[in-house]
């Protein structure tokens, strides 16, 4: 059986490999699976947590933080597809000239 201090090794690895490649990578689609990384980084912790305490609470959070990361997932990839459309390239390095 393996320890839950192994699956929050695992989230905090995670969770920093997606913020690493949300300040390195230049292009919105890349941000944007790295936004995602971290979002499962957080939900194998709070897996972890769930079954080191024996209850299913945990399970049943994780379970609607996927549903909404689903539409979630859905809505990002819309606006990317209109940014690329409007402006032919999804680099931020691109769109600075959207700032308010």
């Amino acid at each position: 059986m393996i320890p839950p201090a192994a699956f929050f090794v695992l989230a905090a690895v995670l969770f920093v490999l997606g913020i690493i490649a949300f300040f390195v990578k230049k292009d919105l689609l890349t941000q944007f699976m790295a936004v995602e990384v971290m979002l499962n980084a957080g939900n194998l912790a709070v897996l972890a947590l769930s079954k080191a305490s024996g209850k299913a609470d945990g399970q049943a959070l994780v379970l609607f933080v996927i549903t909404v990361a689903a539409a979630e997932a859905v809505i990002g990839l819309a606006i990317i597809v209109l940014v690329f459309r409007q402006r032919k390239s999804i680099r931020t390095d691109d769109l600075k000239d959207l700032k308010g």
